[in-house]
């Protein structure tokens, strides 16, 4: 089953790398970017966030950029 496309890869975020299976089941599947690269947070891929300000759970300084 083909998960929804987030909304960094909507945007084009420049930094967005795709979807990832952490485990290598479908079930594990999630969208990552180098900002996120173990998974974005939902409230980035799939909510209202814009990921414009460092996220409190970033271990970066990568925000999105077109």
């Amino acid at each position: 089953m083909a998960i929804a496309p987030p909304a960094c890869f909507e945007r084009k975020c420049k930094f967005y790398l795709g979807i990832i299976q952490p485990d290598g089941e479908e079930t594990s599947e999630r969208p990552a970017c180098l900002a996120f690269p173990d998974g974005i947070p939902d409230e980035i891929a799939y909510g209202r966030n814009k990921h414009l300000k460092k996220h409190k759970d970033q271990e970066n300084d990568i925000v999105f950029e077109k």
